[in-house]
C-alpha cells in the first residue's frame, strides 16, 4: 500500500492518533483528497481509530450546476465553438451532455489549459468559448491570456469559476452536518495562504489543517486536527509546510483580483450562495461569454438540476457515501452515470467505483 520507507511512519502516525481516543468527524473538501483517502485504504484505516472522514463540495467539476452545462450546451448548438477540460464533456443534464452536443454535430472540443483554447481561437477565425472550471487553484490561470494585449478579439470565457470561503461558511451555517474538523486543500492554500480559512476557527471554533495529497499528509492531518479536539483548540495548522507559506502566491490573487469580482450563485446540492463564484469584471465584458453571448444564452432551456433518483446534492454536502446512493453501480457507473460526481475523476463517487470492493 505504502513505499516501504512509509509504512513504519503511517504505523505511527495511526497509532498516535488512537492514544488520542478521540471519535470525530472530518469533512475534507478536495477531490485528491478523496483519491488518495480511498486509493490506498486510510477511509478504512481511520474509521478503526475513532475517525469518520467524508468528502465535502471539493469536485469542482461536481459542484458546476446543471443551468450552467445546459448555457454552454446551448452556445455549443447555435455555431459557437466550446472548449472545455475533459470532466466537463460527459455531464449529463436533462438536454444531454457537452458529448452528446458535440455528436449531433457541434463543434466541442477538449482543451487541457486556457492556452490551449486561445491558441485555437487565433487559427480558428470565428468565436470560441473557454469554460472556466476550478477553485483558486486553477482560477488565476484563466486570467493570463485576458490581461495580454493579444488576446483574440473571438476568444471569450465562460466562467464556472468558485471560491472556497462562502462554501465553507454555507457548510457551518445550514448545520445539517456535524463537523468536528476540516482539511483543508493544499493547492487552494498554495494561492490563497492560510488567512482565509482563519475566521472560520474563530467564530466557529473548528479545528482546521491545511494538507497535501500524500497518504502520510492525509493522516498526519488527520493526526493534527485530532490532537486540537483532544486539546480543546480550534487553529489553523499547515501541514503542507513544504509549498504553502503563510500569505499564498500574492502576484496570483492580485492577478485575480483584477480581473474578477464575487458574485451570487448556486452550487450543485446546495442553495445559492453570496459571493461565492467569480465572474469577469465589466472591464472584460467583450471576453466574457455571458456577455458576448447574452442573446444565445437567452434560449436555454429550463432544466432540472438531478437526474431522478441522483443523490450528487448529499453527497457533495458529505451526508451520504456514495455507495449508499440506490443508483450506485447499478444503474449509475463512469459508462453510463447519472451525475456528475460519477463522471469527474475527482467526483467521489467516481473514486468509489473504482476503487471500493462494496460494489
Amino acid at each position: 500500500m505504502f513505499k516501504y520507507r512509509d509504512e513504519a511512519t503511517a504505523k505511527r502516525i495511526v497509532e498516535g492518533i488512537r492514544e488520542l481516543n478521540v471519535e470525530c468527524k472530518i469533512m475534507h473538501i478536495c477531490g485528491t483528497h478523496q483519491d488518495t483517502i480511498v486509493r490506498f485504504g486510510l477511509d478504512q484505516m481511520l474509521t478503526d481509530s475513532g475517525i469518520q472522514i467524508c468528502q465535502g463540495p471539493g469536485c469542482p467539476v461536481c459542484v458546476t450546476t446543471s443551468r450552467e452545462i445546459a448555457e454552454v450546451i446551448t452556445l455549443a448548438k447555435n455555431g459557437v465553438t466550446v472548449t472545455a477540460f475533459g470532466d466537463m464533456m460527459r455531464v449529463p443534464t436533462p438536454i444531454g451532455s457537452l458529448f452528446d452536443a458535440k455528436a449531433g454535430g457541434a463543434d466541442v472540443r477538449i482543451v487541457y489549459s486556457v492556452e490551449d483554447a486561445v491558441k485555437m481561437s487565433r487559427d480558428l477565425g470565428k468565436d470560441m468559448v473557454f469554460v472556466g472550471v476550478g477553485f483558486e487553484t486553477t482560477a488565476p490561470s484563466t486570467c493570463v491570456p485576458l490581461n495580454r494585449d493579444d488576446v483574440p478579439e473571438n476568444f471569450s470565457v465562460y466562467s464556472c469559476h468558485r471560491i472556497c470561503p462562502p462554501i465553507i461558511q454555507a457548510l457551518l451555517d445550514m448545520g445539517e452536518n456535524k463537523i468536528d474538523g476540516f482539511i483543508m486543500p493544499g493547492h487552494v492554500a498554495v494561492v490563497t495562504g492560510l488567512d482565509m480559512f482563519k475566521p472560520f476557527s474563530e467564530k466557529y471554533k473548528v479545528p482546521q489543517v491545511v494538507a497535501g495529497f500524500e497518504p502520510l499528509d492525509i493522516l498526519m492531518s488527520c493526526y493534527m486536527l485530532a490532537k486540537q479536539i483532544s486539546e480543546g483548540r480550534s487553529e489553523v495548522e499547515n501541514e503542507y509546510t513544504r509549498l504553502v507559506k503563510e500569505h499564498g502566491n500574492k502576484k496570483a490573487r492580485d492577478l485575480m483580483d483584477r480581473t474578477y469580482e464575487p458574485v451570487d450563485r448556486t452550487w450543485r446540492g446546495f442553495p445559492p450562495i453570496k459571493k461565492s463564484a467569480l465572474a469577469l469584471k465589466s472591464a472584460y465584458a467583450d471576453h466574457d461569454a455571458t456577455k458576448v453571448h447574452e442573446d444565445i444564452i437567452s434560449k436555454t432551456p429550463q432544466v432540472e438540476e438531478e437526474a431522478r433518483g441522483c443523490r450528487c446534492g448529499e453527497v457533495l454536502r458529505g451526508l451520504i457515501t456514495s455507495e449508499q446512493c440506490p443508483m450506485f453501480g447499478r444503474t449509475c457507473r463512469p459508462s453510463n452515470p447519472s451525475g456528475p460526481c460519477m463522471v469527474s475523476a475527482e467526483g467521489s463517487c467516481n473514486i468509489a467505483y473504482r476503487f471500493s470492493t462494496k460494489r
